[in-house]
């Protein structure tokens, strides 16, 4: 059934966000043991989670797609499937980061060869392929805090739907609402205090999904190649800033760790309710941002990320300063 109008939006979001509801809410009933995210020195909380929240969000966005017969390519089909399938066995397994770095590598630079490659050159598709790679990766080292993840992906996938609708593409609109009203779904359960995880099942094909669809829609004309970049801005500074000073001190990046902001925040006192709702105000403004600025020309559209990056590299500065003069005091 394809139904392109805003009604059918409507519809497929409601369908969306009710699947992922209900199957979510049976997982957190069902609390296996095997699905349980133990706290460690390292965590935020402080009893044992379930953490496969993401398979009851992906349920609700692919039978949506499927029941309202969303034109996606195979390679994204294939590529969610198969993020999510190693996300799940890392989840309770624990896979080697070399084979899910080499599994998230072979995804982004097949979709960035099969869409980019013909018509950029190689330069603009292993750029893309990296950006893809990292933020299939940064999204799943931003899902720490109780509703931040979830709260990304319901301003994140809804500016991008609302963005899509407003260029005239409702079926592009239609497939990103899906995801943001899953998303909120998902965001019900694990806003404070959290009753389950998203897990990397859930956090890697939404990074993957956050670049592909950004990517998509510049290849299609729907704005520009900023424009993605100013929606998840809130994640892709903190996340990047914080892998180049540790990189810079010489630390393992790949090692979990308690040094993002948003962490910073939590811990300082802020805690989890009120660091989710600073952030979502964040989200909610460079959201808007990018909404507004899908109409003006590019020249407006990079001075609107010039200054909003340099915004969070304010406020990053500032956490620094602030930390540095608390630990001097003690």
């Amino acid at each position: 059934m394809v139904l392109d109008s805003p009604l059918s939006i409507a519809a497929a979001s409601l369908l969306s966000f009710a699947i992922s509801f209900f199957s979510i809410l049976g997982l957190i009933k069902g609390k296996a043991a095997w699905g349980l995210d133990h706290p460690n020195s390292r965590s935020l909380h402080s009893v044992p989670t379930p953490r496969l929240g993401g398979l009851g969000l992906l349920l609700g966005v692919i039978v949506t797609w499927v029941l309202f017969s969303a034109m996606l390519p195979g390679v994204v089909w294939i590529s969610v499937g198969l993020l999510a399938f190693v996300s799940f066995i890392d989840d309770i397994r624990h896979l080697p980061v070399w084979f899910r770095l080499l599994v998230h590598s072979i995804v982004a630079i097949g979709f960035s060869a099969i869409f980019l490659l013909d018509a950029h050159g190689w330069v603009i598709s292993l750029l893309c392929a990296v950006a893809i790679i990292w933020m299939s990766n940064l999204y799943n080292f931003m899902d720490g805090s109780d509703g931040l993840a979830g709260g990304m992906a319901v301003i994140g996938f809804g500016s991008y739907g609302i963005l899509a609708h407003l260029a005239g593409n409702h079926e592009f609109a239609l497939i990103n609402s899906t995801v943001a009203a899953a998303a909120l779904a998902f965001l019900l359960h694990n806003f404070y205090p959290a009753r389950i995880f998203l897990g990397d099942a859930g956090s890697i094909p939404l990074g993957f999904l956050a670049a592909a669809f950004g990517i998509s829609g510049w290849l299609d004309g729907l704005w520009s190649i900023w424009l993605p970049l100013l929606v998840f801005l809130p994640f892709i500074a903190d996340a990047t800033v914080t892998i180049i000073k540790r990189l810079l001190r010489g630390e393992r990046i790949w090692e979990a760790h308690r040094e993002h902001y948003y962490q910073r925040l939590v811990q300082s006192g802020l805690g989890h309710r009120n660091t989710a709702l600073l952030a979502y105000a964040l989200m909610l403004m460079t959201g808007a941002s990018a909404i507004w600025a899908g109409s003006q020309d590019i020249a407006v559209q990079s001075w609107f990320v010039l200054i909003w990056v340099s915004v969070f590299l304010v406020l990053m500065l500032t956490s620094d300063i602030y930390q540095q003069h608390r630990s001097g005091r003690r």
